[in-house]
């Protein structure tokens, strides 16, 4: 068995050629979206995938195997309800709001600009038929969304990304006071320069016959 522990969302950084010459794994839903699994590729080789946790494999993404070989994932078509607005008891807006209320029932969902595939379900597809969906059975592949803090992929923000979703940019400011007790980074030495008492804001002198200064 060669192992695969490596994996290039979408094939980005290698050469088209390249990917195009690799060998394939054709797998559904249930399988891409685990981190370890085994698989058969097109040339006959046996596979044992193991991806860090939580990663998704999407079809069109590469493998790297362990030899140095790539192995493009496709993703197979398997029984989905492919879900459109009715053209004509609906509108645009109805697409929206069955992406909404199937949201709420935390089921997987592809999104598309004109339609939605989900896991086949008679209790969800009567539902969406009642808020005058157009519901049909296709064999087709299914790319789920993963949520806001899911994968790599387009389809979600990339779970390899640097950011940083502490809490230092929403902290509330730290107001310095005469208790504060924080130390302090010394000032500028602009502003670090003594201003006379008898600055240019300060009312001039006025020298009079009882002035006692030196002139």
């Amino acid at each position: 068995m060669i192992l695969c522990s490596k994996l290039m969302p979408q094939g980005r950084g290698l050469a088209r050629v390249l990917v195009q010459r690799a060998s394939t794994i054709t797998l559904d839903w249930d399988t891409r979206q685990k981190s370890r699994f085994d698989a058969s590729d097109s040339a006959g080789r046996a596979l044992g995938v193991f991806l860090p946790r939580g990663t998704v494999v999407r079809g069109g993404d590469v493998l790297v195997a362990e030899d140095g070989s790539l192995v493009r994932v496709v993703a197979a078509p398997q029984d989905v309800l492919r879900i459109t607005a009715c053209t004509e008891h609906g509108s645009p807006f109805d697409l929206t709001r069955a992406a909404y209320h199937l949201g709420n029932r935390h089921v997987p969902i592809e999104l598309q600009p004109d339609h939605l595939k989900i896991e086949p379900d008679h209790v969800l597809a009567d539902m969406l038929r009642a808020m005058h969906m157009t519901v049909v059975a296709v064999s087709e592949s299914f790319e789920p969304e993963s949520g806001a803090y899911g994968d790599h992929s387009g389809h979600a923000h990339g779970g390899g990304h640097g950011h940083d979703h502490g809490h230092a940019d929403h902290a509330e400011p730290h107001v310095h006071g005469p208790d504060c007790t924080h130390e302090h980074a010394a000032p500028p030495v602009a502003q670090r320069i003594a201003i006379p008492i008898h600055s240019a804001a300060a009312a001039p002198h006025v020298h009079g016959p009882h002035c006692n200064h030196e002139h």
